[in-house]
């Protein structure tokens, strides 16, 4: 009798902790609360001493790659951009309607090592901006002789984070209002064997690209400005 009556319990609070957890369940997107994002038009084509090569084809990944990429991301984002010196930065920015742990983005430092490149170094960083401070991710990645420096973030909501545990706070800290976050990866790359040489010229990039974005564009993709809290 006793064993019936602790399992009658411990039946009754498995469903109560089931029907909490549906009552909890995020049910509102982010992406359906504002205007579309056109990320054509969120980066301009040209700031500061940079614009777009259309000369260059960009060759983000193989194709096996990019149809699984497909399936996680609404838009994807990608150009090459040059200065007067020649100097060529690649930019990709994936974007997904719905950043849930089943479509989270694809981190780079599982995505190049899938196309063959071997992870030489990787590290943390911060870039200063005039808008505030924005947390990076480095990478050195190599392929045969193909040196490509890489620096990239993530944004969840209007959050930028360089870490998987930031992200997995960000995306709880929506979870508690029943929010479905939409989010960004932002990637910029160059093919360059001089490490601390390309991250420079990178964070110039960088520094450049957000200090032409309107307030709305700029918490979208660096988590930066009043719009972000």
């Amino acid at each position: 009798m006793k064993n019936t009556a602790r399992n009658l319990l411990l039946l009754a609070l498995m469903m109560a902790s089931s029907g909490l957890a549906v009552a909890l369940r995020p049910t509102e997107r982010i992406a359906s609360l504002g205007p579309a994002v056109d990320l054509e038009t969120l980066v301009p084509r040209q700031f500061g001493e940079w614009q777009v090569d259309d000369k260059v084809v960009y060759q983000q990944v193989s194709p096996d790659v990019g149809a699984a990429l497909a399936k996680i991301y609404t838009q994807v984002l990608t150009r090459t951009y040059v200065n007067k010196s020649g100097y060529r930065i690649m930019l990709s920015v994936p974007y997904g309607a719905n950043q849930s742990d089943g479509l989270a983005a694809h981190d780079p430092e599982g995505c190049y090592p899938a196309q063959g490149f071997q992870i030489m170094s990787k590290s943390k960083d911060v870039v200063s901006t005039a808008q505030g401070a924005l947390p990076i991710r480095r990478m050195e990645a190599l392929s045969g002789a193909r040196h490509e420096m890489v620096s990239y973030w993530f944004t969840v909501g209007e959050h930028a984070v360089n870490s998987d545990w930031e992200r997995k706070k960000q995306q709880m800290r929506y979870a508690v209002r029943r929010q479905i976050p939409d989010g960004l990866l932002v990637r910029v790359s160059s093919i360059d064997g001089d490490s601390a040489g390309a991250y420079k010229v990178q964070q110039e990039f960088i520094q450049s690209m957000l200090q032409v974005l309107p307030p709305d564009a700029l918490a979208r993709v660096a988590g930066l400005g009043p719009n972000a809290d």
